[in-house]
C-alpha cells in the first residue's frame, strides 16, 4: 500500500485552478523533495495530504483513506507536520508548549523531554518561548512535529531559521527516521541542502508538474552537461578541444553526461594536468532547467536561495 497517493488531483479556488492533474504515489520510507516557486501548489499539496481541503477533482489516499473524511481521524495521529512560519504561545515553555500538543494529539506525555533534548533545546525547555529564537523556535517546531513518532511527515521550509551545525543535525534526524520506515516529504527553497537527503524529487509550476524523478533521473531527462574544470600546463587530445574554454582559473569543458567516465579516463593521464573537478548537474541546475524549458523564467529565483 502507497502511504500517499494523489490520482488526477486538481484544485481551484473561485475559479483559478491551483493544482492541475497532479499524480503522486508515495511508499514507505521515501524521502520526497517537493519544490516550486511561490504559488506553484506546493502547499496546497501538503493541505490535501492532511486533509485539511478537498480535491475539486481527482482523489486523494493517504494510509489507503480519504484524509478528508471523519473517519481519518485516527490517521492524523500518524502525521506530523511543521508549517514554514511557526508560532506559539509565548507565554508559555517549550516543555508546556509541546506538552500542550502531546495532548491535543492524544499520545503521551513521556517523550516529550527525550524530544526537547533531541532538538537541542533540553537546556531551554523551563524558558517562556517569547525568550526563544527564530531557529530554537524552529527546532520546537519540528519536536511538536515527532510527537507520537509519525509514520509521515510533512516539512514546509524545515530549516529556516536554523545554523548549519543545525541544519545538518536536522537532516541526520530524518534520516534516522527513515532507517525506522517514516516517511517525509520536504519543502525547501534551499535546494542544495537537501540535494543528498532525498530520494526523489517534484518540481511543480503555476500548478502543474514540471518534473518528478531521483536527481539521476532528472539528470538524464534534462540531458544536461558534466562539467570539467582542468588546472595545469596540458594539452588536450585534438577532439576534446571543440569542448573546452579557457577562463582565469583554467581550462572549462563541457561533455555529455553518458561520455563523463571515458572523457575522465582520457584527462587522467594527460601529461601537466595538475587538478581535475567534475561536476554533475546539480538539483538548482536541474531546478533552473525545468523552469525555464517550461518558460517559467520569471520565477525561477524564488525557489533558488
Amino acid at each position: 500500500m502507497n502511504i500517499v497517493e494523489l490520482q488526477q488531483v486538481e484544485k481551484s479556488y473561485q475559479g483559478v485552478t491551483a493544482l492541475h492533474q497532479l499524480d503522486l504515489k508515495l511508499q514507505q520510507g521515501e524521502v520526497l523533495g517537493l519544490f516550486g516557486h511561490n504559488g506553484a501548489g506546493k502547499t496546497t499539496t501538503i493541505k490535501l495530504i492532511l486533509g485539511l481541503i478537498g480535491a475539486t477533482a481527482g482523489q486523494v489516499k493517504v494510509f489507503g483513506e480519504d484524509p478528508t473524511q471523519s473517519e481519518a481521524r485516527n490517521l492524523r495521529r500518524q502525521l506530523g507536520f511543521l508549517q514554514e512560519n511557526v508560532s506559539f504561545y509565548d507565554q508559555l515553555t517549550g516543555l508546556e508548549v509541546l506538552q500542550y500538543f502531546a495532548r491535543l494529539k492524544g499520545v503521551s506525555k513521556k517523550s516529550c523531554l527525550s524530544l526537547l533534548e533531541q532538538v537541542g533545546l533540553s537546556q531551554a525547555g523551563h524558558r517562556r518561548v517569547k525568550t526563544y529564537s527564530k531557529g530554537m523556535r524552529q527546532r520546537l517546531g519540528l519536536a511538536q512535529a515527532l510527537l507520537g513518532e509519525p509514520k509521515l511527515l510533512l516539512l514546509d521550509e524545515p530549516t529556516v531559521g536554523l545554523d548549519p551545525i543545525a541544519t545538518q543535525d536536522f537532516y541526520r534526524r530524518i534520516e534516522q527516521l527513515k532507517a525506522q520506515g517514516c516517511t517525509a516529504i520536504l519543502c525547501s527553497h534551499v535546494l542544495p541542502g537537501v540535494e543528498k537527503y532525498i530520494d526523489r524529487a517534484l518540481i511543480l509550476g503555476r500548478g502543474k508538474l514540471l518534473a518528478e524523478g531521483s536527481v539521476n533521473d532528472l539528470r538524464h531527462q534534462a540531458d544536461l552537461p558534466a562539467t570539467f574544470h582542468l588546472q595545469g600546463n596540458l594539452t588536450l587530445p585534438d577532439h576534446l578541444v571543440p569542448h573546452a574554454q579557457q577562463d582565469e582559473t583554467g581550462t572549462r569543458m563541457e561533455v555529455a553526461l553518458q561520455d563523463k567516465m571515458s572523457t575522465m579516463q582520457q584527462l587522467i593521464g594527460l601529461p601537466g594536468l595538475e587538478n581535475m573537478d567534475v561536476h554533475l548537474p546539480s538539483l538548482e541546475d536541474l531546478y533552473t532547467h525545468f523552469i525555464e524549458s517550461h518558460g517559467q523564467h520569471d520565477v525561477r529565483q524564488e525557489a533558488i536561495r
